[in-house]
């Protein structure tokens, strides 16, 4: 049984001529919570597109539980874009509808417990609510899929530090231990406490990665002060 839940070897991506990744390779395993970590252009929210089904490869391999991106990994695959998807129009009732109508592994009751909690009116419309709240709205509908590989770009990019903790914890209560979630962000510091394991991509390649919860006693410092070490040269 293959450990695995990502494999990429060789993966090549170009927008008109422009290298966005470089021949990547890396292999991401199963129950983790992994960091993607790196400055802007660096790759990363290309790579969760390609993982997403959203942008085809130019080269190289890449495989979800064994299978290349499609039809049947994206039955799989939740994935939350780095900017606001859902329709403005629609009532967060209805956005409920949608992923139930999409998704056979979506958990409304799950959903809408979580929705409860925050006090989310359901008969809302999306354009009334507060940018935090709608990244939210969002996470919630994304982590309450019972997907195998959850793709998280930015996540907590734009909210408050209140709103921030909140999504954290959704993250982390919400994931099965047989799944996997990748998190793509520049806040470090916030989201460090929960990462299993980080990559560090730059130029398009994976030049670093490592274990989150031992960084610290063995390089004497955080995750976040390491990175800012590491790519103050690189950068």
């Amino acid at each position: 049984m293959d450990e695995n839940i990502v494999y990429a070897q060789g993966l090549t991506k170009y927008y008109n001529g422009f290298c966005a990744l470089n021949g990547l390779n890396v292999a991401l395993p199963k129950g983790k919570i992994i960091g993607l970590l790196g400055p802007n252009g660096s790759g990363k929210t290309t790579f969760i597109k390609i993982l997403a089904g959203l942008l085809t490869k130019d080269g190289g391999v890449v495989a979800i539980d064994g299978n290349e991106p499609s039809v049947l990994t994206k039955a799989m695959v939740s994935y939350l874009p780095e900017r606001t998807y859902l329709a403005s129009w629609k009532t967060v009732e209805a956005c409920l509808d949608y992923f139930c109508d999409f998704y056979a592994d979506f958990d409304r009751e799950r959903a809408e417990k979580m929705l409860e909690d925050l006090g989310v009116d359901k008969k809302a419309k999306m354009r009334t609510l507060s940018k935090g709240t709608k990244e939210k709205v969002q996470l919630i509908l994304v982590m309450a899929r019972r997907a195998k590989l959850y793709l998280l770009d930015e996540p907590i990019a734009g909210v408050d530090p209140a709103a921030r903790e909140y999504i954290i914890d959704t993250i982390i209560k919400n994931h099965s231990p047989e799944s996997t979630v990748i998190i793509s962000t520049h806040l470090i510091m916030d989201i460090e406490k929960v990462l299993d394991e980080y990559l560090f991509i730059y130029n398009g390649q994976i030049f670093e990665a490592g274990n989150a919860r031992t960084i610290e006693a063995e390089k004497g410092k955080s995750l976040d002060m390491h990175f800012r070490e590491v790519f103050r040269y690189v950068c």
